[in-house]
């Protein structure tokens, strides 16, 4: 009988671990030369199996993206011959194989084309509704079930839209390439929003125990930098940036050291990263020059003025409320809405805030849950227990954090 191999109890972690922060590189390289954006991310997901499977029993491989790489494009090449799809498909699927042996042998860094893959999804070509929701899944690696409910629409459609919008680049032959300069503003929007949305989603893991929400986070940074590399004078993109910055200096002071949750308002600012804020003030700065004002600008501007309470001990909520006017006027989306009721009730009073909030459309909000515990509180403010109470129970039961869920409870309890 023979000896069982011994497994290697790290290995499932270093899969976990390249998966997390190294899938939307996979996916871009992958799908860079044949343009089909699924069968790459089926090929992937094959490679992901074999690695479970094989890595245990001799080990993680020195260089485990540049081994998913070589085994993913045999995958495709074996679809490819299996298919008889035209012979002059063989030889660039052969030219990839081959780059990816190179890559794993080489001792360069492992290339990153994530921002090229962005720009392709941003095609024109491409339908204007799905192209973040795209770039949220094939680069960021998002589930078609978790982007649907950002963007409130059904998974079945979301996932259909993303599957129609893969065909559309596999059979229109969509280079991948970052577009000519002249091509860059139809399409920079979309990249932005999506990078904006991945660093939300990574944001939302505000207990810090899903470690590749984290990494969503930190990789929507990485991606800003980069992109503000290729576009250093586009104030837009310093402006995300800001906002990224100035929300991730205050990541660790959402909890205290029992892991409950602490609102904006309530945090230690001993606890915010100077370091974050100084590079955020930065981009602010480097933004404002250009004297082209946008949506993420006045974003971090407003993040801005509550970064200032580490110098003044206050909240010039006066402020902040005059640039949500103006962001309103610019981007009238649900959260900003919302947020502006949120400042005008510091700013004066609960009632002018629910004021505001009554004239947001009901069907929009109905399960939008910063509404529901925005609403909750201005209502006991204004001392109406019965119908605060139905908010914060409403606001509850669409709270996915336990600690926030448990933090609006007490609010609740205290009324």
């Amino acid at each position: 009988m023979t000896a069982a191999l011994p497994r290697n109890p790290n290995a499932r972690h270093a899969v976990e671990v390249v998966a997390r922060e190294s899938y939307g590189r996979l996916i871009a390289l992958l799908s860079a030369r044949s343009h089909d954006i699924a069968a790459a991310e089926d090929a992937l997901a094959d490679a992901f199996c074999a690695a479970m499977e094989t890595w245990p029993r001799v080990g993680v491989p020195a260089k485990p993206e540049a081994w998913l790489l070589v085994v993913a494009r045999r995958r495709l090449i074996d679809w490819a011959r299996h298919a008889n799809l035209h012979a002059a498909v063989a030889p660039a699927l052969l030219d990839a194989v081959n780059e990816a042996v190179e890559i794993a042998a080489d001792s360069i860094a492992f290339p990153d084309e994530r921002l090229k893959l962005l720009f392709v999804c941003a095609h024109p070509a491409i339908a204007a509704a799905v192209r973040t929701p795209l770039m949220l899944q094939t680069v960021l690696g998002l589930p078609a079930v978790r982007i649907a409910s950002a963007f409130l629409v059904q998974p079945c459609a979301m996932g259909q839209r993303l599957a129609r919008a893969k065909a559309k680049i596999r059979d229109a032959g969509i280079r991948f390439e970052v577009p000519e300069e002249r091509e860059l503003p139809t399409r920079l929007d979309a990249v932005l929003e999506a990078i904006y949305a991945a660093y939300g989603s990574g944001w939302g893991d505000r207990a810090g125990s899903d470690q590749r929400q984290k990494s969503l986070a930190i990789e929507a940074i990485e991606l800003g930098r980069l992109l503000r590399q290729l576009m250093p004078r586009e104030p837009e993109i310093h402006g995300l940036l800001a906002l990224m910055l100035h929300c991730e200096a205050r990541r660790e002071a959402r909890r205290n050291e029992a892991g409950a949750y602490i609102p904006l308002s309530e945090q230690d600012v001993a606890r915010w990263d100077n370091l974050l804020i100084e590079e955020a003030e930065s981009n602010l700065a480097e933004a404002e020059k250009a004297r082209r004002i946008g949506r993420f600008q006045l974003l971090a501007a407003i993040q801005s003025l509550h970064a200032r309470r580490l110098l003044t001990g206050t909240t010039d909520w006066q402020a902040i409320a005059c640039l949500y006017d103006s962001l309103v006027r610019l981007a009238p989306t649900i959260g900003t809405l919302v947020s502006r009721a949120a400042a005008v009730a510091e700013a004066r009073d609960a009632r002018s805030g629910w004021t505001l909030l009554e004239t947001i459309p009901a069907e929009s909000v109905k399960d939008y849950q910063p509404y529901w515990a925005l609403a909750a509180d201005l209502l006991r403010r204004m001392g109406r227990g019965n119908e605060a109470a139905s908010a914060y129970s409403r606001a509850i039961g669409l709270c996915e954090d336990p600690a926030v869920r448990k933090f609006l409870a007490q609010k609740a309890s205290s009324r």
